[in-house]
């Protein structure tokens, strides 16, 4: 594909500002690249100044650069196609449909699905091989159930859905429309609910709802966990991704953005379009305000306010985890300096 089809595909797809290529500049695109990898039939972006010097070092036939006239020229004179767009990343993001789709089979029920006669399947549907779909369940029209997925009765899968292999999905779970679940999630299992005794541990019957909103993208072997009354609830358009734990009873607003190991204990509320790092933890019944981000490894035990970014262990604003960090870095020499006034002055 020539890079000016390219562009004229992606007209739709985003904003541009500006582009160039002409007879002597318009190469055969046939893939996209990273930027260091890239060859000279690669289409690939730089995202800002930091990158900028890749400009110079990369054999990209054609390059996707910020609003920068200064890179775009310096591609000009290196004669690299260049289209500038506010946001690269994003229309790099789009540049890659152009040259791949996910692979969706085409509808139709595999032979060996068990499929309980009480269950209603929309249109457009597939159930592929050993799939399980129990009592009572609705699927969507253009839903996509992979092979060996499991359905627990009374479950609701929205339409355009896509479950791939080997995940399961416990009653009592609603799904939207246009999620995605990847292989090995569990939604809706039983949570940790479980009240002490003289004699042990007394299960309390998880008896709530779990509900993912629509456009929820959840990754794989990651859990949500279904509460013992009311529900847990992922807001619309919130991405999990691997390994990751949602508790019983939380509550997650709209846009969130959960990285891989991250866990949160139940009752947790957070707000829309929260941050949490790789590996970060949240406590039980801790509110996290819109807009909030956690870096990773944090360990939040307490509210954190909307817009505020934490770190550390426990959390703390990230400003002071910072000031922290470097005295931290040198407490080995201010170590030896209070051994010497120790020894001078005396240990009392």
């Amino acid at each position: 594909m020539k890079f000016s089809e390219i562009v004229e595909k992606l007209g739709d797809a985003a904003t541009t500002t500006s582009w160039n290529a002409n007879n002597d500049c318009n190469p055969e695109i046939s893939g996209l690249a990273a930027v260091d990898q890239a060859t000279s039939n690669h289409l690939s972006y730089i995202e800002g100044a930091k990158f900028a010097s890749f400009v110079a070092k990369t054999n990209a036939g054609a390059l996707i650069l910020p609003a920068d006239e200064a890179l775009q020229a310096k591609a000009t004179q290196l004669n690299i196609a260049w289209l500038s767009a506010p946001e690269p990343k994003l229309l790099f993001a789009q540049a890659i449909r152009l040259f791949y789709k996910p692979w969706q089979p085409l509808p139709g029920i595999h032979p060996t699905a068990v499929i309980h006669p009480t269950a209603k399947v929309g249109n457009n549907v597939y159930i592929g091989a050993h799939a399980v779909i129990e009592e009572r369940v609705e699927i969507g029209d253009g839903a996509c159930i992979h092979a060996n997925v499991v359905i627990y009765p009374d479950v609701q899968i929205g339409d355009s859905t896509i479950l791939h292999a080997n995940c399961s999905i416990h009653e009592r779970t609603r799904i939207g429309n246009n999620c995605t679940i990847h292989s090995g999630a569990v939604i809706g299992a039983e949570g940790f609910g479980f009240v002490p005794t003289r004699s042990g541990w007394e299960k309390m019957e998880q008896s709530g709802y779990t509900v993912l909103e629509d456009n929820v993208e959840v990754g794989c072997n990651s859990a949500i966990d279904r509460p013992a009354v009311g529900e847990t609830r992922i807001g619309k358009s919130t991405i999990i991704d691997n390994m990751v734990q949602v508790g019983h009873g939380c509550q997650v607003g709209f846009g969130c953005a959960f990285a891989g190991q991250s866990g949160i204990a139940g009752g947790a509320k957070i707000g829309n379009r929260v941050i949490l790092a790789g590996q970060s933890g949240v406590s039980n019944q801790v509110k996290i305000g819109d807009g909030a981000i956690a870096s990773a490894k944090a360990g939040i035990h307490t509210n954190v306010a909307a817009g505020q970014t934490v770190s550390g262990m426990p959390a703390m604003p990230h400003k002071q985890y910072l000031r922290i960090s470097v005295i931290l870095n040198h407490l080995p020499e201010m170590y030896q300096v209070f051994k010497k006034l120790q020894g001078k002055f005396g240990k009392d």
